[in-house]
């Protein structure tokens, strides 16, 4: 039978107790009740030591945990107050901002050209040039075939039977069979004797026939009396807007329930404006409609503003009309500063926002064509957009046919160089206020109403006006301001132009971003961008101009 062997036996270190530990152990009072007290009392004292020990150690460690949550509560108030004195220096900053108000001057009124006598040019049959299509009818369907007629005369009619500026080239002389006597050239108007939007584009001395008026004797009739200065609509209506700025103030002082309605109306219209986006259809209905809203509670007038004449705001006189839903006298004057307010937003957004990005600008457009063409919002059965058009008019006046030099005080009045703080604003910063409003012009003047019930407010031939201002300057008045302005109007708004005016368009084109920059004097780096736009349209949608 196998037998395990047995485990190795466990072997204890134990070591010998103290010689006075074995004579205590063997003391023959070890078991005395006197030594039992005695251990008790050094137990309890060792206890004793133990637990003032424990205690002590504790309560370090409560101190530390008391000491650390103070640290941590300190930290986080400090971070608070810091947060807060940030946060109550940028509304100081915002604040500061919001009550700057910078005084914009009207522009003073050019001298009045002497008047030199006419010459008797020989009655010739005018020239004329083949109009280019309707604006809402059909597009012109005949080709080009290489031809480039002159889409832009120097003295284009008022209204075209054909919608379009429609233009006559200045008759061209014949030779008379004896040597004329001296005459005079005449005096063509300055560049800012404009009609408005739709009217002459520039002066013409002329009949509309191309000839000179005659007395019935055959004589050549007395020069005509000087005509009187054309007064600027735009900057009378700008002015006016300033004058009911300053009514409203005084409404509000007398009139508590106007002030606080008032100004949060204002604030809303403001940050409306200022979240619209580009994106997909519909991605700024919320913003639109808040809007609206607001500008219907202003005409309902419930906080009993001043009923004010919308006559002083508009471009021309009007008469009431049948059917119409408002021909009455007067407007709730909260109503008109409304609109003045999302005008001023619309342009702000167009200089803040477009300048770096142009493409920015079209949902703004939409915005402002939407909410100006509102049934509700029409006095005597037009829309109110001559209050947008004053302001754009002060802040890019190229749009409307003026010129000026750019090395010149006066002739960067005339173009709309902004002054801060009463200086001129730099060089760049003026270039891209320009291109933000020439993509603002565009994006308004571009829509389509073909499909909406609505009356388009700003329709396609004002766009076609106002280039054909810009392309009618001489070389030697042109500017680098009208060529940034030129192409912030014509680049990504292209095919919305030729959607409007087809082969015309074309042609429009070709004069504007080839033929122009070719007639400048100088070629600037402004003038050089047309010549570039002309290249990305040819390689990115196969549009060859030149």
């Amino acid at each position: 039978m196998h037998r395990t062997s047995p485990s190795p036996a466990r072997t204890y270190d134990v070591s010998s107790p103290h010689r006075a530990d074995l004579a205590e152990i063997f003391n023959q009072d070890r078991n005395s009740p006197a030594r039992h007290r005695q251990i008790l009392e050094t137990s309890r004292q060792e206890h004793t030591r133990i637990r003032e020990e424990a205690e002590r150690v504790l309560q370090e460690a409560r101190l530390k945990e008391e000491r650390d949550r103070v640290l941590e509560q300190r930290r986080k108030e400090e971070e608070r107050i810091k947060t807060e004195q940030e946060l109550a220096a940028e509304r100081v900053r915002l604040n500061a901002l919001k009550a700057k108000k910078i005084e914009i001057p009207p522009l003073l009124p050019d001298p009045e050209p002497p008047v030199a006598p006419k010459p008797v040019p020989t009655p010739t049959p005018p020239v004329t040039v083949p109009p280019a299509s309707t604006l809402d009818g059909p597009k012109p369907t005949t080709k080009l075939n290489g031809a480039n007629p002159s889409f832009f005369s120097s003295t284009p009619t008022a209204e075209p039977s054909s919608g379009l500026l429609a233009t006559k080239a200045p008759p061209v002389p014949t030779p008379s069979p004896t040597p004329p006597a001296p005459t005079v050239a005449p005096v063509a108007k300055p560049a800012n004797s404009v009609l408005g939007i739709g009217g002459l584009l520039n002066g013409s001395s002329t009949p509309a026939n191309g000839t000179a008026g005659t007395t019935g004797a055959g004589q050549p009739a007395p020069p005509p009396a000087p005509a009187a200065p054309i007064i600027d609509r735009y900057t009378v209506i700008h002015k006016n807007l300033k004058g009911l700025r300053k009514m409203m103030a005084e409404q509000a002082k007398s009139n508590r329930a106007l002030k606080e309605r008032m100004g949060d109306m204002r604030r809303e219209i403001r940050k409306c404006m200022g979240q619209l986006s580009a994106g997909a259809p519909g991605v700024n209905k919320s913003q639109q409609a808040k809007i609206i809203s607001l500008l219907r509670e202003a005409l309902g007038n419930e906080v009993q503003s001043q009923l004010i004449d919308p006559s002083d705001y508009v471009f021309e006189p009007r008469q009431p009309v049948e059917g119409a839903l408002r021909n009455e006298p007067a407007l709730p004057s909260l109503f008109i500063y409304l609109l003045n307010i999302f005008s001023k937003g619309a342009i702000s957004q167009f200089i803040n926002e477009a300048s770096a990005r142009p493409e920015t600008a079209d949902p703004v457009g939409v915005c402002i064509a939407a909410t100006i063409s509102e049934p509700d919002f029409l006095w005597r059965g037009k829309s109110m957009i001559d209050i947008l058009l004053a302001k754009l008019r002060i802040v890019c006046p190229v749009l409307f046919g003026y010129r000026g030099s750019e090395k010149t005080e006066q002739g960067r009045a005339r173009l709309g160089w902004w002054k801060d703080s009463g200086r001129w604003i730099g060089e760049q910063q003026h270039m891209d206020r320009m291109t933000g409003l020439g993509a603002g012009f565009a994006a308004i003047s571009l829509r389509k109403f073909a499909a909406s019930k609505k009356q388009n407010p700003f329709p396609a031939r004002h766009y076609w006006a106002a280039m054909a201002r810009i392309v009618n300057t001489p070389p030697a008045e042109i500017s680098n301001t009208q060529c940034i302005v030129l192409k912030a109007m014509i680049e990504n708004y292209e095919g919305k132009f030729i959607d409007a005016y087809g082969s015309a368009a074309i042609v429009a084109l070709r004069t504007a971003l080839i033929e122009f920059p070719a007639r400048a004097p100088t070629k600037g780096a402004a003038v050089n961008s047309l010549e570039v736009l002309a290249t990305l349209l040819k390689k990115n949608t196969g549009l060859a101009l030149g």
